[in-house]
C-alpha cells in the first residue's frame, strides 16, 4: 500500500533561520564555512578510466562517483542514482573531482532520483546524459524532468514500486523534505531499494535518522546499504541529515550485510571537517565490533559483490 507523509504545514519562513528545516541557516557562517574557504581550498581527487568489470549472473558492482552518486550494475543492466558531475552548485565548490567522466559513463537503463534538492537532482547532468533512458523520482517531481531527455518518467510514492524485466525498485520513507524552491512543499523524498537477480540494495538519499528504518528492515532488509555520513553539523542539521552515529544505527535497523558509506567528502554542506564523518564511523564501527561491515569505496573504481 502505498503512502506519503501528511502535508507539510510550513509557511514561508520568518528569518533567515527558517529557510531550511534545520533551523541553523546563518548567512555569515555559511559564506566563510561553505563559500569562502572551499574557494581557497584546492580540489582534490582525480577522473578515473572506467573499466567496466566482468560480471557473471548473480554479481553486481557498485561505483561511487561521489557525494551520493552511484552507477549500480548487474549483468545486462545499468543503473543511475542521483548523478551528479558538476563542480559547482551555484557557489558551492565541489572539492572532489567525480571518479569518471561523464563521457565514460555506460549508458543508463534507469535513472534514480531521491529527490529535487540541487546536489541530488542536477539538471545539467541530467542532460547530457545518453537516451533514451526511464527515470523514476517521487510524487511531485516528474515536472522538473521536462526537457532533460528521459523517454519515460515514472512518480512512487512510499512503499511503490517500479517492475521491469526482473528489476524490482521500491521508494521508502525518509526524514527528510522534498522541496527544491521556498514555494514547492508538495515534492516527495525518499530511498530507493533495489532488486534484480536475487540481489537488494538501498540507498538512503538524503534522511535524518527515524523509526523508519526498522520498518525498512523488517519489510525487506536489503543486503547492501548506501548512507549518508555527512552534513551533520550543527547540531540542528540532525534534524535532515544523519551522522557515523546514525548511519551505523540505520544500518542495524535495516539487518543488512554491508554498510557503504556516502555523502561526504565532496562538497562543503555544513561546518564539520571534511575528513570527520569516515574517521568517526570507523571507530564507532570499530568499537561496536562493526568494522568489517564497512565497505568504503574509492570513487571511479568498480566494487563487486
Amino acid at each position: 500500500m502505498s503512502q506519503k507523509p501528511p502535508p507539510d504545514p510550513r509557511r514561508l519562513p520568518r528569518s533567515l533561520k527558517e529557510l531550511t528545516p534545520s533551523h541553523t541557516f546563518d548567512p555569515r557562517a555559511f559564506f566563510r564555512e561553505m563559500v569562502w574557504k572551499p574557494l581557497r581550498t584546492r580540489r582534490r581527487g582525480e577522473h578515473r578510466l572506467f573499466r567496466p568489470p566482468h560480471l557473471t549472473e548473480g554479481k553486481l558492482a557498485i561505483t561511487w562517483i561521489g557525494h551520493a552518486s552511484f552507477l549500480i550494475q548487474f549483468p545486462g543492466l545499468n543503473l543511475l542514482v542521483d548523478p551528479n558531475f558538476g563542480n559547482w552548485l551555484f557557489l558551492l565548490k565541489r572539492l572532489r573531482r567525480a571518479g569518471l567522466h561523464l563521457r565514460d559513463l555506460p549508458a543508463a537503463d534507469v535513472v534514480l532520483l531521491t529527490h529535487a534538492h540541487f546536489d541530488h537532482f542536477h539538471k545539467p547532468t541530467l542532460r547530457r546524459l545518453p537516451s533514451p533512458r526511464i527515470a523514476v523520482v517521487p510524487w511531485g517531481v516528474a515536472e522538473l524532468t521536462r526537457g532533460l531527455g528521459f523517454d519515460r518518467v515514472i512518480e512512487l510514492e512510499w512503499w511503490e514500486s517500479f517492475i521491469r524485466k526482473g528489476l524490482h525498485v521500491t521508494l521508502v520513507p525518509a526524514k527528510h523534505w522534498g522541496a527544491r524552491t521556498l514555494g514547492d512543499q508538495h515534492r516527495g523524498y525518499g530511498g530507493f531499494l533495489i532488486e534484480h537477480q536475487g540481489r537488494r540494495i538501498y540507498h538512503a538519499g538524503d534522511s535524518a535518522y527515524f523509526p523508519g528504518f526498522k520498518e525498512i528492515g523488517s519489510r525487506c532488509a536489503p543486503e547492501i546499504a548506501l548512507l549518508p555520513i555527512g552534513a551533520y553539523h550543527p547540531e540542528g542539521m540532525r534534524n535532515v541529515h544523519m551522522g557515523p552515529e546514525d548511519a551505523l544505527n540505520v544500518f542495524r535497523d535495516l539487518q543488512a550485510r554491508w554498510l557503504v558509506p556516502m555523502h561526504y567528502g565532496t562538497f562543503r554542506l555544513s561546518f564539520e571537517d571534511m575528513d570527520e564523518p569516515p574517521a568517526r564511523l570507523r571507530e564507532v564501527a570499530r568499537q561496536a565490533g562493526l568494522g568489517d561491515r564497512l565497505r568504503f569505496l574509492e570513487e571511479g573504481v568498480p566494487e563487486v559483490f
